[in-house]
């Protein structure tokens, strides 16, 4: 019941009554108001209301415009009344009777006349109303679509908050066990003010990354990180991982070293390299 509330509140309807959405759309919305007796009784209070508008704010004509559609139609009332006149003196015959049919004839032309202007007049007015509601509308789309930009927005404050704090707790439980050891790495040269923390289980041997703790350059679409363990002296590599944008878990485990008296990042090629690219050493820390 409510996501139909929603649905009428949403404007969808209006913009069905003003033609205004796609035919798929229109299909939708004739679909749901064949299900729903609430979305019928919504459409047809939304005509309603959009005739009830125009015919309370209808301008009356200006006394010119008759005379302005007489000239775009080709009509001429001195013209027809001289046309008449001059038909009523060239008879000889009968003349008292073409006059009462010319007299009754021109009374009936000047009322289609005036009914037209009437009509003329009226679908002017009808299609201003209908295009201030539409502009009105038009507005309520807008707002609507950016609250809905901002509800994104505030989802995804709301997502990192929850990250952050699962990141969080996590270190939280691995400082307080005697298990892991954290490794903090620090920037070098490369990048002097990178961060980042490693934990090390010690029994397991398991190794993890904390990216609520790091703090480092984001890579280009051809690099990404790669993390290294320093064992007697050589480099040996732990698995590349992307930058903070492209984790889902705020800890990710990484490959399992049995002893190392070092850990290592570097900035090397998608999928990673055999050696790691020294001038491109970006964090380091010791065990």
């Amino acid at each position: 019941m409510e996501n139909l509330k929603a649905y009428i509140e949403s404007g969808v309807l209006e913009l069905y009554v003003l033609g205004d959405l796609s035919p798929e759309e229109t299909v939708q919305v004739e679909e749901m108001a064949s299900r729903h007796p609430e979305v019928r009784d919504e459409i047809a209070a939304i005509e309603q209301a959009m005739e009830q508008y125009a015919m309370q704010n209808a301008v009356e004509p200006s006394a010119d415009v008759e005379t302005k559609l007489f000239e775009l139609l080709g009509l001429n009332e001195e013209k027809e009344s001289q046309n008449i006149a001059s038909t009523s003196l060239d008879s000889n015959t009968t003349e008292q009777t073409k006059v009462v049919q010319l007299d009754t004839n021109y009374t009936k032309v000047r009322t289609l006349r005036y009914a037209l202007v009437a009509c003329v007049a009226l679908l002017i007015v009808s299609l201003a109303s209908l295009f201030i509601t539409y502009n009105k509308l038009n507005d309520a789309h807008n707002q609507i679509a950016s609250l809905n930009l901002d509800k994104q927005k505030f989802a995804g404050v709301v997502s990192k908050l929850e990250f952050d704090n699962q990141g969080l707790s996590n270190m939280a439980e691995m400082t307080d066990s005697k298990e892991w050891a954290t490794i903090r790495l620090e920037g070098q040269k490369f990048s002097p003010s990178s961060k980042m923390k490693v934990y090390w289980n010690k029994q397991n041997k398991n190794v993890l990354i904390n990216y609520v703790a790091m703090d480092l350059p984001k890579t280009d679409a051809e690099h990404e990180y790669q993390l290294w363990a320093l064992v007697n002296g050589k480099p040996v590599s732990l698995g590349v991982f992307g930058g903070d944008e492209k984790a889902k878990e705020a800890l990710v485990k990484m490959q399992a070293i049995e002893q190392a008296q070092a850990f290592a990042v570097t900035v090397e090629p998608r999928g990673g390299s055999v050696n790691p690219t020294m001038d491109k050493l970006t964090v380091m820390g010791g065990v």
